[in-house]
């Protein structure tokens, strides 16, 4: 059931990171898989030549990006039945001090990147009447962090999309769900936490007392993106160690 041999698979900002750990789950359940990068193309060859699939350098920032990251995965994969959006960037600082051109990245590659991207997915899944859709979202979506204003709210935004999109996709055989993860240990996460005041705070909104590894994403993913989870569409599942609980 969770099987993925025959599929391909985009999943955006999987040279590091979540997305590098379930573009290797993926693979191990089958998946060709394209390994996605905005910068650091040497990172997603690497991670594509490990698992055997192919590596796609765009930068959803820029206006043509999400067109150029989907171009180069049809050209490595032929065809795309599972799109994972899990590219984002964070830009933390106190709100009023954030600018036009912070709010403008951070939509433009949280949200509307995976807007365009949903767009070029969905129609041929829909022809061929399999498909799988997961967005990356965060615990942000319930517990926001006050120096992240513009971040939780496109992780909101993407999430209330992909929502909506569920039930116009379902009676085609596509899934469309977001799974948000909590604070995980990523490259990312370790450059918020290294004062131990600040890692102890955070450890404290935890109820499972730790820090989730990016594995920890990959079991939900696949069971949102294999035929496991064929009757799951429209939800939003947090990994996240608890941290979302009132």
């Amino acid at each position: 059931m969770f099987s993925l041999a025959g599929r391909k698979a985009l999943i955006t900002g999987s040279s590091r990171g979540i997305g590098a750990a379930m573009a290797r789950a993926f693979a191990s359940a089958g998946a060709r898989v394209a390994v996605h990068c905005a910068g650091r193309i040497d990172a997603a060859q690497a991670i594509a030549a490990e698992i055997g699939g192919c590596a796609v350098q765009a930068d959803l920032s820029a206006v043509d990006g999400a067109q150029r990251c989907w171009d180069g995965a049809l050209s490595g994969l032929g065809q795309v039945d599972i799109l994972v959006c899990n590219a984002s960037i964070q830009l933390p600082k106190p709100w009023l001090e954030a600018t036009g051109e912070d709010f403008d990245r951070q939509i433009q590659v949280n949200l509307r990147s995976t807007w365009e991207l949903l767009r070029l997915a969905a129609p041929p899944m829909c022809e061929r009447t399999w498909g799988r859709i997961l967005t990356v979202g965060s615990v942000q979506e319930a517990k926001p962090n006050p120096a992240m204003l513009v971040y939780a709210a496109s992780k909101c935004a993407q999430t209330s999309m992909a929502l909506a999109l569920a039930k116009q996709l379902a009676p085609q055989g596509v899934t469309v769900n977001n799974l948000a993860a909590g604070v995980i240990d990523t490259d990312r996460t370790r450059e918020r936490i290294v004062d131990e005041a600040y890692r102890q705070k955070v450890m404290s909104w935890i109820p499972a007392g730790c820090i989730g590894e990016p594995e920890d994403c990959c079991g939900a993913a696949l069971l949102l993106c294999s035929d496991a989870g064929r009757y799951i569409t429209g939800q939003n599942l947090f990994v996240d160690g608890g941290m979302a609980l009132p």
